[in-house]
């Protein structure tokens, strides 16, 4: 059992690490592949605050979605809308250095839409 948690935190420490340096190695727009942890996609990009706000918000007009309730503070923004079969969809923009955010993006609360999060997420990266 020792073995096995030691693997696991290994795992996650290297997966982690890979994490980093693929944000230091990362072009302009982004950087790594996105992560599909707790019911959501999640990825960071070398993109200053502001503009992957504009980018989010770009991205669900550009999709036909509307913004239903928008959430902003010094450091995190949360964007809420519906997707096309009636799914709520959360995007949380995280700020993490000057040049760099966190995204998160969650479509559906009982069975979340891994593919609908990746079109969200993948319209957000095209406008950054």
């Amino acid at each position: 059992m020792k073995k096995v948690l030691f693997a696991v935190v290994i795992s996650i420490f290297l997966i982690s690490m890979y994490g980093c340096i693929a944000l230091l190695a990362g072009g302009a727009a982004g950087a790594g592949t996105a992560v599909w942890l707790s019911d959501k996609l999640t990825q960071e990009f070398n993109a200053p605050y502001e503009r992957t706000i504009d980018a989010a918000e770009t991205a669900l007009k550009s999709l036909k979605l509307g913004i239903t309730k928008k959430t902003k503070e010094e450091e995190v923004t949360q964007l809420i809308s519906k997707y096309t079969d009636g799914k709520e969809i959360w995007i949380d923009i995280r700020k993490i250095t000057d040049n760099s955010t966190k995204v998160e993006v969650r479509v559906g609360v009982v069975s979340p839409d891994k593919i609908a999060a990746e079109k969200i997420l993948s319209r957000i990266k095209r406008y950054l």
